[in-house]
């Protein structure tokens, strides 16, 4: 990437969204395996421990992904778009990425 600039957590703005950030969730080839949510702690495990921790908004709580499953997102990156309000994480997914046991989140069509 051509102008590529290394940020801080302190540059991200959390309060746009009410303190959390809608996370694009990519594998290594590019295919979208999900679409998360981080708070700061959050974000902060997930640097830490190297392993994707999203805020869970129906359980109001910070989980590791695969905490029950052992589906875990080992997180190979995480990309900060420009508006400094979105995160792209690029990860090494173990099984299956979506809680009913698919590939993906997004295994539905939207009928036209």
């Amino acid at each position: 990437m051509k102008n590529l600039k290394i940020l801080s957590l302190e540059e991200l703005d959390f309060e746009k969204c009410g303190g959390i950030l809608p996370v694009v969730v990519q594998d290594g080839s590019g295919r979208v395996l999900t679409l998360a949510y981080v708070n700061r702690e959050a974000l902060e495990k997930t640097m830490e421990t190297g392993y994707a921790h999203y805020f869970r908004r129906s359980h109001g709580r910070v989980m590791k992904k695969g905490e029950k499953s052992g589906h875990v997102q080992e997180v190979l990156d995480i990309l900060v778009d420009c508006d400094h309000d979105a995160l792209l994480f690029i990860v090494k997914q173990s099984g299956p990425a979506c809680h009913l046991g698919e590939e993906t989140c997004f295994h539905n069509r939207l009928k036209k």
